[in-house]
């Protein structure tokens, strides 16, 4: 599903394949390095060299090790397309969808809490990071937007302002809920997410209901 996607396909040099043995040996090397270093500890030549391959190897499929780092949070960017695609159907009572599309992007971050770290740092320094990146929030923003307008268009949602900057808004409360889960420093887990799912439901539907 996400390998379709924009944000999916940028990420590389080459088509994504992810049973690429080379590929992937470079992945894990750099994932265990991240475990051990900042982002801006590690060098290509001890990826390389962990991986069993050359530093050509490694420019092969990515540009820098910051792009490397999206390809690392594949997993991530799955498990927001499958959040984002549950939260779009609008399928059963809101709450329960909401929040259980909040606390996906939390587990998502809570099983490599390194990678996800190392991901903002390599948004901050890398303008064709940045650049991927908003690529992806986009592409998630323009599915959310489309989900307010049909709640709105059948009665499930009252009239409001512009749904775009709405489902913008709202996606960046969501980023900077895990940005802060991620480095240890937001409000207890649970409670964030309640918060945050209260934010959702009072902006789209105007009720706690």
């Amino acid at each position: 599903m996400s390998d379709e996607r924009l944000w999916a396909r940028m990420v590389d040099r080459r088509s994504v394949n992810r049973g690429d043995q080379r590929r992937a040996a470079l992945l894990e090397a750099l994932d265990e390095l991240l475990r051990e270093q900042t982002l801006e500890e590690v060098n290509v030549a001890e990826i390389s060299r962990r991986a069993g391959v050359t530093r050509s190897a490694f420019y092969f499929y990515f540009e820098s090790k910051a792009t490397a780092v999206l390809a690392l949070m594949a997993e991530l960017y799955d498990d927001a397309s499958d959040a984002t695609d549950l939260l779009v159907k609008a399928e059963g009572e809101p709450r329960a969808r909401i929040r259980t599309v909040v606390a996906t992007l939390f587990d998502s971050v809570d099983r490599t809490p390194h990678t996800y770290r190392a991901l903002l740092e390599a948004r901050a320094t890398s303008p064709a990071v940045r650049e991927l990146w908003e690529a992806g929030r986009a592409e998630f923003a323009e599915m959310a937007a489309e989900m307010i307008e049909r709640e709105r268009a059948v009665g499930h949602a009252p009239a409001g302002g512009d749904a775009h900057v709405l489902a913008a808004v709202l996606l960046d409360l969501n980023d900077h809920a895990v940005e802060r889960h991620a480095m240890g420093v937001g409000p207890e887990r649970e409670a964030h997410i309640d918060a945050i799912t209260h934010i959702w439901i009072q902006s789209i539907y105007g009720s706690t209901r």
